[in-house]
């Protein structure tokens, strides 16, 4: 089984508990506005790695995160590869190593009986999803990331419904996300799922754009400042991330 990576991160502290090893993966359906990875939408140009390969450079790094840390797939849209990231999530829980899976779960659809049975064999060798929910306005998410988001909360219940662990990140983006309405709207709808550990929230920043331009993208939210210090902790008290 071969992958198509776009690049790895050995001591990743953000990508799930502990001290990571993450692999970032090519190819993704989503154009979010805010995207800090557009080098990771297509799979041109990507690193073809075997399983066994990847695992043979992860374990060099097993000491670091034997003690809560472990392996995260990340994107573009891990899920693209589902049938890579059975196997090789398959293969670090011979070894015991903690597996974590970042996505977005768009490609979810509970309507294909083929797709729905690799997410029922995937689910048993991930330890956790972290799942970003972009939008909680159906509109608004097709404006954010060119999709609907019916697909995305259907597999944040999915997961709910088959007790799997999950991290909620939402990015915080002044003028779409940072809206009172939609954070709570966001909130009631976190608070019907059973197995959230953990609610993150992002603030937007800038910090990709010089990647759109040396692809000659054009940067679509050019102009929007990063949310105030302010801002991210009315956003996080609304999501009751923190307390009033």
């Amino acid at each position: 089984m071969i992958g198509k990576i776009h690049s790895f991160f050995a001591g990743g502290t953000v990508d799930g508990p502990g001290i990571r090893y993450v692999i970032f993966l090519k190819g993704c359906p989503l154009r979010c506005l805010y995207c800090h990875n557009p080098d990771t939408w297509t799979q041109d140009n990507a690193l073809l790695y075997s399983v066994d390969d990847v695992i043979k450079d992860a374990l060099k790094y097993r000491g670091y995160f034997a003690n809560g840390g472990g392996v995260t797939v990340s994107g573009g849209e891990p899920l693209l590869q589902i049938d890579f990231l059975i196997e090789l999530f398959k293969k670090l829980k011979s070894y015991n190593i903690h597996t974590a899976c970042d996505t977005s779960g768009v490609i979810f659809d509970s309507s294909n009986e083929e797709l729905m049975a690799k997410f029922n064999e995937l689910i048993k060798y991930t330890d956790l999803f972290v799942l970003d929910i972009k939008h909680i306005n159906n509109e608004e998410h097709i404006k954010l990331t060119g999709k609907p988001n019916k697909n995305i909360l259907e597999f944040a219940k999915y997961l709910s419904d088959n007790d799997k662990h999950m991290w909620i990140r939402h990015v915080l983006v002044p003028g779409i996300t940072l809206n009172d309405l939609y954070l709570k709207e966001t909130k009631d709808f976190i608070d019907t799922l059973k197995t959230v550990d953990k609610v993150e929230v992002l603030p937007y920043h800038t910090m990709g754009i010089v990647k759109y331009e040396n692809l000659g993208i054009p940067y679509r939210l050019s102009g929007v400042d990063a949310p105030t210090k302010e801002e991210v902790r009315h956003a996080k008290e609304i999501l009751g991330v923190i307390k009033k």
